[in-house]
C-alpha cells in the first residue's frame, strides 16, 4: 500500500534513472563523505543552555545536522541500493529515536512545569521540532521500508512506537495545544506542525479509525488557518514565513487531496469550479450566507461557500512571493523576514499551485528558479521537500532561464502593504514598498508606516529583519532588541516617543492611488495611532515618480497640546556605503551587494537642511543571520526637526543617481 505520494525503494527504474543520477550527485557525495564519521551531537548541556545563557542555536543545530545527514543517506540508499547507505539510514533513525526529546528547547514546557533544564521523557511536547522529526521518519519509513525490513528488522516498529508516543497520541489526546488555532488565532505553527502530523499519520498510523480521525483533525486545522488569512492573501510575517506558513498549508492540502484519492481519508463535497484546488473540500465546505462582524449585510463574497472563500484566499496566497520580489535574490523584508533568503525553498510547490489556480505570473516567478541546484540541496533541506521535488515530473521538464514577472504594482488592502516599481517587468529602476498594519502582527516589529526603497533590485532603505533567535526573542524583552524597535525602522520618532507593541497601535486610513502606468503612484496613511497619539495626526504620503525614478516621502503632522515634549526625527536605515553632506542637505548610498562597481548606481537622499539636523549612526552587526544578509553594519540616518512646531511638514526625496 502506498502511504505517501512518491516512489519508494522498489521503484528501481525511477531511482536509478539518468535524471536521478544527475540530480542526486550532491546528496550522494555528502552521504559518502559522512560515512564513518561521528554523527552530530545534541547533548543535554546544549539543551540546557536555553535556560542558562539564552542560546538555542547550538542544540537545534545539532539536531538539524543529524536530520540533514539522514536525508542525504536516505536518498543515497534510494539511488544506489547499497547496504552501507542503508546502515547509515538505520543508524540515523535509531539515533533520533533514542534522543530524549524531539522538541526544541525553546518550545519545551519542561522548565515551566517542572523547573527542569533537561527533557522530561514522560511528558512529550509537540512543537515544530517534534513534527519535523516525525515527518522525516515517516518519509524514511515510506521510501525505504522494504529495504529496512530486509536489512534491520525491528527498526520500523521502533519508528512507529516513538511517533505514537511523542507525536500522534499527544496530537489527539491533548486538544489544548495553543498552536491548534482553536482558542488562539492560527499562525504558521498551526499548519507547519499539523502538516507534519498528517505525513506521520499517513505513513505510520496503522489503525484505520485513528488515521482517519487524525486526518480530519488536520483538515479542520488547515481550514482554520485559511480562514484566518485576509482575502488579499497577504502574510504579515513576510516572505520568509510565507514558506513556513502558507507553503506548509499548501503542502498539507496536497497530502489531504492525495489521501482522499487513495481512499485513505474522509471524502467531502468537491468545491465548485473546475479550477478549484484539490484539497480545499477536505477542510469542510459548508454553504450559506454569512456576515462578518462590523461589515454590514452579506456581500457577494460572503455568500460564497466556505470552500469557495478558501479557494479564493489560496489564489491570492500563491501570488504573495512574486508580489514581494524586488529583483535577484532580494525580497521585501518585514517583521522577522530577512530581505535576502537565508535558506532556499521548494519552488516546484509554488509552480504546481500557480498552474492549478491559473496564475501565470506566479508560475513564471517559480519557474525562474528552475535549474538552480541549491533549491534542492540547501543546508536546511527536508527529506519530504527534496523527494517531492525530485518526483515532480512537470517541474523536471521546465526549461531554465525563465524571467520573473516583477509586476509593476501590488496592493494588499487588508494586510495594508503596497509596492510599486518604476520599470514594471524589470529589476532595474526604483521600487518602493509601504507598510501600514498594526503592531500586534505575527513576528511583529514596531514598524507601522515603514517605507523601503530598492534601487536596481537591491534594497537600500531597508528593514533589518530577523536576528538569530534566543531566549527572550519572543518574551517580555522583545522590543528592547534593536531590530524590533521602531527607532531602527524607517518611521518617525514623535516628540521622543517610539511606537508601542499591540494591535491597538495601528495605521489609520491607508489608501493607494495609481491613476495610470505612467502617472505618479501614491500611498497615504496616518501613523499617529501607532504611537498612541489619538488626539494627533501624522500623515505620511509616499509618491513614486516613475519617469524620474524618484520617491518622495512627505510627512505632515499636527500635535495635540498634551503631547510629550521630546525631539521629533525621521529615521532611515540604510544598507551600503553612506556619505553625508549635511550642509547640502543630502546623503548618498551605494549598495554593491557583490555587483561590480561599474554596475552599481547610488541612491541620493535629500531634505531641507534648514529644517533638520542630520546625523549618521553605524550599527555594527555581530549577529550571524543579520550579517548573512547585510554584512558587518547598517547605517541609520536621523533627520531631527530643529524647531518643534505643533503643525509641520517635512519632505525627503530618494533619487536614483
Amino acid at each position: 500500500m502506498t502511504r505517501l505520494p512518491a516512489p519508494d525503494v522498489t521503484a528501481r527504474e525511477f531511482w536509478t534513472s539518468e535524471r536521478m543520477a544527475t540530480a542526486l550527485v550532491p546528496a550522494v557525495g555528502k552521504a559518502e563523505h559522512a560515512l564513518g564519521t561521528p554523527w552530530p551531537e545534541a547533548r543535554a548541556s546544549q539543551f540546557a543552555r536555553f535556560w542558562r545563557d539564552g542560546d538555542r542555536k547550538e542544540y537545534e543545530g545539532g539536531v538539524i545536522a543529524r536530520q540533514r545527514r539522514l536525508t542525504y543517506a536516505a536518498v543515497a540508499a534510494l539511488h544506489t541500493g547499497e547496504e552501507r547507505f542503508l546502515d547509515e539510514v538505520v543508524d540515523g533513525v535509531i539515533l533520533l529515536c533514542e534522543q530524549s526529546t524531539w522538541c526544541w528547547a525553546a518550545h519545551d514546557h519542561t522548565n515551566t512545569r517542572n523547573g527542569y533544564v533537561v527533557a522530561d521523557v514522560t511528558d512529550p511536547c509537540l512543537d515544530l521540532g517534534a513534527g519535523e522529526v516525525a515527518a522525516q521518519l515517516a518519509w524514511v519509513d515510506h521510501l525505504l521500508g522494504p529495504a529496512i525490513d530486509d536489512r534491520a528488522p525491528g527498526v520500523r516498529a521502533r519508528i512507529r512506537y516513538e511517533a505514537q508516543r511523542r507525536v500522534l497520541r499527544p496530537f489527539t489526546d491533548r486538544r489544548d495545544w495553543w498552536w491548534l488555532g482553536i482558542e488562539r488565532p492560527p499562525m504558521n505553527w498551526t499548519v507547519w506542525i499539523q502538516g507534519n502530523v498528517l505525513a506521520a499519520a499517513l505513513a505510520l498510523e496503522d489503525d484505520t479509525a485513528r488515521r482517519r480521525h487524525i486526518i480530519q483533525l488536520v483538515a479542520e486545522g488547515v481550514g482554520r488557518y485559511w480562514d484566518s488569512l485576509p482575502p488579499d492573501g497577504g502574510v504579515d510575517e513576510g516572505y520568509h514565513y510565507w514558506w513556513q506558513g502558507a507553503a506548509r498549508a499548501l503542502e498539507a492540502e496536497d497530502l489531504l487531496g492525495w489521501a482522499r484519492e487513495q481512499g485513505r481519508a474522509p471524502v467531502a463535497d468537491a468545491p465548485a469550479g473546475d479550477a478549484e484546488p484539490a484539497g480545499i473540500a477536505s477542510a469542510g465546505a459548508t454553504p450559506g450566507a454569512t456576515s462578518r462582524p462590523g461589515h454590514g449585510p452579506p456581500s457577494d463574497s460572503d455568500r460564497l461557500t466556505v470552500a469557495e472563500r478558501r479557494a479564493e484566499t489560496i489564489r491570492q496566497v500563491v501570488a504573495f512571493p512574486h508580489r514581494m520580489h524586488l529583483g535577484g535574490d532580494w525580497y521585501v523584508g518585514v517583521a522577522d523576514s530577512p530581505a535576502r533568503p537565508i535558506w532556499a525553498w521548494p519552488w516546484n510547490l509554488v509552480h504546481s499551485w500557480a498552474r492549478r489556480v491559473g496564475d501565470e505570473d506566479a508560475a513564471r516567478h517559480a519557474a525562474s528558479y528552475r535549474g538552480r541546484p541549491e533549491i534542492l540541496w540547501d543546508e536546511r533541506v527536508t527529506l519530504s521537500r527534496a523527494v517531492l521535488m525530485l518526483s515532480d515530473d512537470e517541474w523536471a521538464v521546465l526549461p531554465s532561464g525563465t524571467a520573473p514577472p516583477l509586476v509593476g504594482e501590488v496592493r494588499l488592502p487588508e494586510t495594508q502593504v503596497a509596492l510599486a516599481r518604476s520599470r514594471p517587468g524589470s529589476a532595474e529602476g526604483v521600487a518602493v514598498f509601504v507598510k501600514g498594519g498594526h503592531n500586534g502582527e505575527n513576528h511583529n516589529h514596531n514598524d507601522v508606516g515603514e517605507v523601503l526603497v530598492a534601487l536596481d533590485g537591491m534594497p537600500v532603505v531597508v528593514d533589518a529583519g530577523k536576528p538569530t533567535y534566543r531566549a527572550g526573542t519572543f518574551g517580555e524583552g522583545r522590543y528592547e532588541q534593536w531590530p524590533m524597535r521602531s527607532a531602527w525602522h524607517n518611521v518617525p520618532l514623535i516628540r521622543g516617543r517610539e511606537q508601542s507593541p499591540g494591535p491597538e497601535f495601528a495605521a489609520r486610513s491607508m489608501t493607494v492611488a495609481a491613476p495610470g502606468a505612467d502617472a505618479a503612484w501614491t500611498a497615504r496613511l496616518d501613523l499617529a495611532g501607532a504611537y498612541g497619539a489619538r488626539g494627533s495626526s501624522w500623515w505620511r504620503e509616499v509618491t513614486l515618480d516613475r519617469a524620474a525614478e524618484s520617491v518622495t516621502v512627505r510627512d505632515d503632522w499636527s500635535f495635540a497640546d498634551d503631547e510629550d515634549d521630546g525631539p521629533t526625527a525621521l529615521h532611515w536605515l540604510l544598507a551600503g556605503d553612506v556619505e553625508l553632506d549635511a550642509g547640502a542637505g543630502c546623503a548618498t548610498v551605494r549598495h554593491a551587494a557583490g555587483r561590480p562597481d561599474a554596475e552599481v548606481r547610488t541612491l541620493r537622499i535629500s531634505w531641507d537642511q534648514e529644517a533638520v539636523d542630520a546625523g549618521l549612526e553605524a550599527k555594527e552587526i555581530d549577529d550571524d543571520e543579520l550579517g548573512a544578509v547585510w554584512g558587518d553594519h547598517l547605517t541609520r540616518l536621523s533627520l531631527t526637526v530643529r524647531k518643534e512646531m505643533p503643525v509641520g511638514t517635512l519632505e525627503v526625496r530618494f533619487d536614483a543617481a
